[in-house]
Formats: structure tokens, sequence, C-alpha cells
């Protein structure tokens, strides 16, 4: 079309003010300016902006008014310059409508309906960033989650299962994320979604939701959570169910462990030793500086060190992230070390710091190009417990 424009002179008004082309299906903003829909849909929803590109006023309302009169004018124009090789655009399919959602969403009531409706729903929310918002904006969550909540009630695992899948790929606005954390027994029906009596799908979708839903909770939320939701979570871990679903995990444990009495009853579910294994056989970056934050944590809980060192493998591992995985994985490792060493530095525990070559480690970071903070732990380190070590045969460089 852009060579055609050359030779045919197009209507100024034709054109969206964004993509500068042709409007294919003229929508007009609450602001008052059309633009064409896919691309100001783009704007707003893919690239999350929330101002009008013209005006740059707030766009408080999202819907889209299709512009019915220009679309037929410039159809109209195609039509007249088809000689000269304009294509006539053609008429746009109807987009979603909050009234069809609303619809969609108060037939989950009835059980005649509620999985043919589930089926459309879970259709729209993955057909584009601007249904998300507009099933946020209709209330679609408090629907949902009043399906995922009724555990007891007649609803089927099969709806419960599409119900969750909609509800996390919504992708909530934080507010809509903190307003259904508020939702009663959603935490609880969630744990008990990620038991393994469920789907590994479901379990995936629930511990995601959580994860989500902990990064803007209230604390009193957060405090009250128990042993028996760690114990999932370490169930989760060790079940291995997708890499989204771990990482998901270790970043809710991360959000959830410092608030209140979480690390101890993160230490008591378990979460140590499996944490351990899982760096045994881990290959991948991130998910190890996740594991070394989790870890970082716990050792902070007073059995978090005990636990690491009742693992055959916990020193090693840990002595192996430092300079082994990444800056950001050697800083944590150190900070294990250091819970490790201050806390249950007993005469057998820092023989087999010598023995694994963690005693060189640590002055080797006093050597190396790295962060302060990472240095001053390992001076630390090393200043206390210098006179044992001092003493061993193992040790021949100075230690300060």
């Amino acid at each position: 079309m852009a060579d055609l424009e050359n030779e045919v002179e197009v209507p100024r008004f034709f054109l969206c003010p964004i993509s500068l082309e042709i409007m294919k299906d003229p929508v007009t903003l609450s602001t008052g300016i059309t633009y064409d829909r896919d691309t100001i849909e783009n704007w707003l929803f893919s690239r999350k902006n929330n101002v009008c590109p013209v005006t740059k006023q707030v766009v408080a309302d999202i819907d889209l008014t299709p512009n019915h009169t220009l679309r037929r004018l410039i159809q109209s124009w195609c039509t007249l310059n088809a000689s000269s090789g304009v294509e006539r655009y053609p008429t746009p399919r109807p987009p979603i409508s909050k009234t069809e959602i609303t619809k969609l969403l108060k037939d989950l009531n009835s059980p005649n309906h509620q999985m043919k409706s589930l089926t459309r729903l879970k259709s729209i929310v993955l057909e584009s960033e601007k249904n998300k918002r507009l099933m946020e904006s209709v209330g679609a969550a408090d629907y949902l989650s009043n399906i995922i909540t009724n555990i007891n009630s007649g609803i089927t695992s099969s709806s419960r299962d599409e119900a969750l899948y909609i509800l996390y790929h919504i992708k909530l606005s934080p507010i809509g994320l903190k307003t259904l954390g508020k939702t009663g027994g959603l935490f609880d029906a969630l744990r008990c979604i990620m038991q393994r009596a469920w789907s590994y799908e479901a379990r995936a979708y629930a511990v995601m939701l959580l994860k989500s839903m902990s990064e803007v909770a209230e604390p009193m939320q957060v405090t009250s959570l128990n042993v028996e939701f760690f114990k999932e979570l370490v169930n989760i871990l060790t079940d291995q169910i997708s890499e989204k679903a771990t990482k998901a995990t270790l970043k809710l444990l991360i959000s959830v462990c410092p608030w209140g009495r979480n690390r101890i009853k993160a230490v008591e579910a378990g979460i140590v030793s499996v944490l351990i294994d899982a760096l045994l056989d881990c290959s991948e970056k991130r998910v190890t500086e996740l594991i070394s934050m989790v870890l970082v944590q716990e050792c902070q809980a007073a059995d978090g060190p005990a636990e690491l060192l009742k693992h055959g493998g916990g020193l090693a591992v840990v002595s192996g992230m430092v300079f082994g995985v990444s800056p950001v994985a050697s800083e944590r490792a150190v900070r294990i070390l250091y819970s490790v060493a201050m806390f249950s530095g007993s005469v057998r525990v820092l023989q087999e710091m010598i023995e694994l070559g963690v005693v060189e480690k640590l002055v080797l970071v006093l050597q190396v190009d790295c962060g302060r903070k990472m240095k001053e732990k390992a001076r630390e380190i090393l200043k206390i417990h210098s006179r044992v070590w001092k003493k061993s045969q193992c040790i021949t460089y100075d230690l300060i």
C-alpha cells in the first residue's frame, strides 16, 4: 500500500496517527481520537501504555468504539481507486465485547453451561492482551475464584482446572491480584490443588498464581501460612513438575519467607534438604540463583544451617557455587557459608570446610575483584575461625 500512496492521494484522516497507514478497522478512543484497532490495541495492551498517543491524556476507559462511518468512507475510497491497484479492506469481524464476556461469566453458575462457557472464556483470554483487560474489568476473577474455592461442591475437577488456567492467564493487574488475595478461602483452595492428588498442570498453575498473589499480598495473609503450605511447596520442587513451576515455587518462597515465622515453617517442612538435592542436579543458572536466595533466607532461621549440614552434600554444593555459577550465586554462597560458620561452626564443620576447599575459596574472595559485602563476609569468617584453621597442616597460606 505504501507504493500506491505515492501514486494515489490518500486523505490524511484515513491514516492511523500511530502507523501512518490506512486504517483497516478504525476505532475511537475515549479521548475522541481515532486509530487503527490493531495499532492502538498494541499500544495500550501489549506495550502497556495508559495514555492516548495524540492527546497524552490518561485512558480511563479501555473500550474502543468502532468508527463505522470512517470505515465505510475508507472502503468506498478503496473501491473508487481500485483501477489504481488499491485493494478494498474487508469488513472486520466484531471484537469480543464486555456484554458477551459478562453473559459467559453468568453462565458459569449453571451446571449445564459451565464447561461450555469455560471453554469459550479460555479461547477469549488467549486471543489478545485486550481481552485479558476486558475480562478483568468485568470481574471475571470473582466468578473464576468462586469455582476454584468450592472444593467440596459438585463442581468437577475439570471445571476447576479450566477456571484456574483462565484465572492465571488473565494476568491480573497488581490491584486485581490484591483484591483476589482477599477472596475467602482462595489461599487454602490453591494449597489443596498443589497436592499430589491433582494433575501436574493444575498444581503448576496453582503455585504460579500463588506466586503472583504473594507479591502484592497483605502481611496478615502471608504470616498466616502454615507448615502444610510449605510442605506442598516442597512436594512441587521434589516432583519437578516443570521449570516454570520450579521457578514460581522458588520465587514464592523468596517472597513469603521473610515474613513472620515462615523461615522456620519452611525449615520444618524439609525445604533445605530438597534445595540441596535440587542444586546437585541443576545446570540452569537462573534456577541456581533462585535456590541460593532461598537458602540464604533459610540459613537465617535457627535450625537452617544445621539442616544444611545434615545433608551429606550441603557444604560441598554451596562451596561449588563460589565462582562456579555467577557473581550473584557466589555472593549468596558466601552469605550461606557465613551463617554456617557463625552459628554451626563446630570443630568438625570447620575441619570439613578445610577439606572441601571452602577456606581456600574464602581467601580467594579477598584477592579477586568482587562485591564489597561479599569480601566483608569472607573476611569476618576467616577472622573468627583463623585460630582453628591456622593449626591445620592443610593451610599453607596466611589467613586474615
